[in-house]
């Protein structure tokens, strides 16, 4: 059986600087990541351990728009410039095969799985495989699915030892929960339980969360069907209670 953990989170955004600069006002590390060569797109980071934030802008157009595969990188095109938004979660597995033919199984539209790399900030070749997940279930877009090579234990040694993963000038912060507001909370939790074999929790006042390791997502009501904010904790007195908003993306911290 595949595992499936929460790898990062995509949100789509104008500027990479100004996204850099608003995370390390508030004593949080984040940097450039690299671009991706064949799809037009390049990034800022920002790690909590293996899971992380990735600020996603388009660096080539022309080359964005021609991606025939990559649904991350065509909702890019479509989205921006207009709307900065939380796009999507990533889901990290051990085998991306099997759960491809897993969601095959289930009727979903998906990918090729597709081979990914990109240099980073320091020259360094970075690669994965991936694959998408075209659509949307109650007008809720997918999460989509990678695999990196090596296990969990050697990348966060191998980042953590290049200084990719190191400490918040803030203090101790980590990512506990994503935030959906759909129209219907109880349907699309069910749903992507089936899908990702997890299994769904009624919280309160038609709520419902999805455990993942020991982070969660969290199916609230609400009609934008939209991924709407991050939910950290944190020992930082500075951050303790404070909300960063970037464009239609909100992060708050307990």
């Amino acid at each position: 059986m595949a595992t499936i953990k929460w790898d990062h989170l995509v949100h789509y955004v104008n500027d990479l600087s100004k996204s850099i600069e608003v995370f390390g006002e508030h004593g949080l590390a984040a940097f450039k990541g690299g671009s991706h060569k064949d799809w037009g797109t390049y990034n800022a980071l920002s790690y909590f351990g293996l899971t992380y934030l990735e600020f996603l802008c388009i660096e080539n157009e022309e080359l964005a728009k021609a991606s025939e595969h990559n649904i991350v990188v065509r909702d890019a095109v479509k989205t921006l410039p207009e709307h900065e938004e939380l796009s999507r979660v990533v889901l990290r597995t051990d085998d991306i095969d099997q759960v491809a033919a897993s969601l095959h199984a289930a009727g979903l539209s998906i990918s090729p799985i597709l081979d990914g790399k990109r240099l980073d900030n320091e020259g360094r070749l970075i690669e994965w495989r991936m694959m998408t997940i075209d659509g949307d279930f109650e007008g809720l877009v997918y999460p989509f699915i990678i695999q990196w090579s090596g296990t969990d234990e050697e990348r966060l040694e191998r980042l953590t030892s290049s200084g990719v993963i190191k400490p918040h000038p803030a203090g101790q912060v980590e990512i506990k929960r994503a935030v959906f507001h759909v129209s219907n909370p109880a349907v699309v939790a069910n749903h992507w339980a089936s899908l990702f074999g997890l299994v769904a929790t009624e919280l309160d006042n038609n709520t419902f969360s999805l455990q993942i390791g020991d982070k969660s997502f969290v199916f609230k009501q609400g009609d934008e069907n939209q991924f709407k904010q991050v939910v950290f904790e944190s020992d930082a007195p500075t951050l303790k209670g404070k909300s960063i908003v970037l464009g239609e993306g909100e992060y708050v911290f307990n």
